[in-house]
């Protein structure tokens, strides 16, 4: 965990009302961001190991973009993200999440396929499967679009009724009737 003693980064935060809940929006100072500030968390209620730090500056001014966009995403007006991040995964970690962002708005892909893309032997899924895990920018980096290979709905950082309410919101699912 990075202290204020050991940054001089300004870090910023901010919520946001949305269909799935609050969303806590966090960014990292950035001179090249729009707003000023790079994301470095996207984040959802109740998700583990995500809380607000002393340090950081509540300031919705830098996140007026991501704002924007993620209105526009739940309003059916927006199928990509166009916002700076500025994450700490490792490379392989890394390596994962800018596959995510190459999954196609309303589509699925599965965890073989993605290893295949990432070049992970097939019998490494869970490796993957971590690094999925670990993704810090839920929704701005779909890992919400990767299911198992029979179709069921793996795990989620913030639940799975949320991913199933993202796929179905994108049209990779259909509405449940009762």
């Amino acid at each position: 965990m990075i202290s204020p003693e050991t940054t001089t980064v300004t870090t910023s935060y901010t919520t946001f009302d949305s269909p799935l809940g609050e969303l806590l929006l966090v960014g990292e100072e950035s001179a090249t961001a729009p707003g000023g500030a790079a994301l470095t968390s996207l984040s959802m209620p109740q998700q583990r190991g995500v809380t607000v730090q002393p340090y950081w500056r509540r300031d919705p001014g830098p996140f007026a973009e991501a704002v924007r966009q993620l209105r526009a995403y739940f309003a059916g007006e927006r199928t990509r993200f166009e916002l700076a991040f500025r994450t700490a995964g490792t490379e392989f970690q890394e390596r994962v999440w800018r596959a995510l962002e190459a999954i196609p708005y309303g589509t699925t892909t599965t965890y073989g396929r993605l290893a295949d893309v990432v070049g992970l032997p097939r019998g490494d899924v869970r490796a993957l499967g971590a690094a999925i895990g670990a993704n810090p920018l839920l929704i701005l980096r779909p890992c919400h679009r990767v299911i198992g290979a029979d179709g069921t709905m793996r795990g989620y950082a913030a639940g799975v009724e949320r991913k199933i309410a993202l796929l179905t919101h994108e049209g990779a699912l259909q509405p449940t009737l009762i």
